[in-house]
């Protein structure tokens, strides 16, 4: 199934901080600009970290200590709190940084990037081109405009994308019905792999929130005899590659 592309939904004006940006200027274009996190790129604007407001509040919550812990002390620490540690004491954005940074391309999928934010907890992710170069910024608000799509526009990709192009139905051989994203199919279909695939497919569209079948079909078609007395279902291989 086609998804939108990340250069579709992300914003091409990026708010951004070289390494040498002091700590100051970091907290200035965030307060400026109202938002949380920034990328930070080199010369030729490849991005080499990331900066959130949570990399500030760890340099600010710190607790002055008049006591420097000794080499042994500093051995035993874990590399996170390492990280901490320099943080704590950073004065550029160089310093403050988190890397290496989680990036997408600009012709990721939509579903790919919001799977790389959920797997890595990260509420943005810089957009880089073929040459790793920093071309926009994508938040979960962004991905979230997705569900935003009007209804019809969905229930007209449902017959485009998965009847016509994809089972090669009539447009009108289904009855499609689209409530607030949720996309119910009815009618009867020659085989029940086709019920199958049909539901599948639906449920994978941008801004789908879910898909109900009340599909009937003429052919059991589930399960076929192989050679040697073993049975697989026909729409099996497809669906095992959703």
């Amino acid at each position: 199934m086609k998804h939108d592309k990340i250069g579709s939904v992300m914003t091409d004006e990026v708010v951004r901080a070289e390494y040498g940006t002091s700590f100051k200027e970091v907290a200035r274009l965030l307060a400026d600009h109202r938002i949380s996190g920034l990328p930070v790129v080199d010369e030729d604007e490849h991005v080499i970290g990331v900066i959130s407001e949570t990399d500030l509040m760890a340099r600010q919550a710190q607790a002055p200590d008049r006591r420097e812990p000794g080499r042994h002390f500093r051995t035993l620490l874990t590399g996170t709190a390492r990280r901490r540690a320099v943080k704590a004491k950073a004065r550029t954005a160089g310093q403050l940084m988190t890397e290496p940074p989680v990036t997408v391309h600009a012709d990721d999928t939509i579903v790919e990037a919001a799977r790389t934010m959920a797997e890595r907890h990260v509420e943005r992710l810089p957009v880089i081109d073929e040459e790793d170069r920093l071309v926009g910024i994508v938040t979960r608000r962004d991905l979230l405009r997705v569900f935003l799509r009007p209804d019809a526009e969905i229930r007209e990709e449902v017959v485009r994308e998965v009847l016509v192009r994809t089972l090669g139905l009539a447009p009108h051989s289904v009855a499609v019905s689209v409530t607030e994203g949720v996309v119910t199919l009815e009618g009867r279909m020659e085989r029940r792999s086709d019920t199958e695939i049909a539901v599948s497919m639906t449920r994978q569209i941008d801004g789908v929130v879910d898909a109900v079948g009340k599909l009937t079909y003429r052919l059991d078609d589930s399960r076929i005899r192989l050679d040697g007395g073993t049975t697989r279902g026909v729409a099996d291989d497809w669906l095992r590659g959703l």
